[in-house]
């Protein structure tokens, strides 16, 4: 059935609507439709911006006897895909081992390196960890760190 106004029907199919068929004059569907598609870009933007967090599970602490007023800590973290750790200290020696998945880490000064199950990595008590995140944007990953560092210090400063 023909829309009065439009023509032949290849004017429906060209999104050529008369006013009389939608209630809506031809430029606001116009600027709807760029509204909208400014939207979807956003809301696609801010999501892939918001990167999810790093689960962090300690696993054990102990006093480091012989080595007053310094622990050992051993945590366990998984990184959801597409996880991004912000830049950060950790003001301790981390020694680094992949258990799954696929990491990328660097500090300041060092090679950037994608790590696998069974790689290890380490981080200095000096070292400013620049990258930190899941090298992949589907598949978890997870690693086990253990820290060397002051008794009741946090196990990490984030760099203002």
């Amino acid at each position: 059935m023909p829309v009065p106004g439009c023509g032949p029907p290849p004017c429906i199919a060209a999104g050529r609507l008369p006013a009389a068929a939608t209630g809506i004059p031809p430029m606001n569907r116009f600027e709807h439709a760029i509204a909208a598609a400014l939207v979807v870009a956003g809301a696609t933007a801010g999501a892939v911006h918001a990167a999810p967090p790093a689960i962090v599970t300690p696993l054990m602490t102990k006093p480091l006897d012989g080595y007053p007023g310094k622990e050992a800590l051993m945590i366990s973290v998984e990184y959801p895909p597409g996880a991004v750790d912000p830049v950060h200290r950790h003001h301790a020696a981390a020694f680094v081992y992949v258990v799954d998945g696929s990491i990328v880490m660097q500090v300041k000064g060092g090679e950037r390196v994608t790590l696998k199950p069974g790689q290890t990595f380490y981080e200095g008590p000096n070292d400013l960890h620049t990258v930190g995140r899941n090298a992949s944007l589907a598949k978890p990953a997870k690693f086990i760190v253990l820290l060397l560092k002051d008794k009741g210090a946090p196990v990490l400063v984030p760099e203002k």
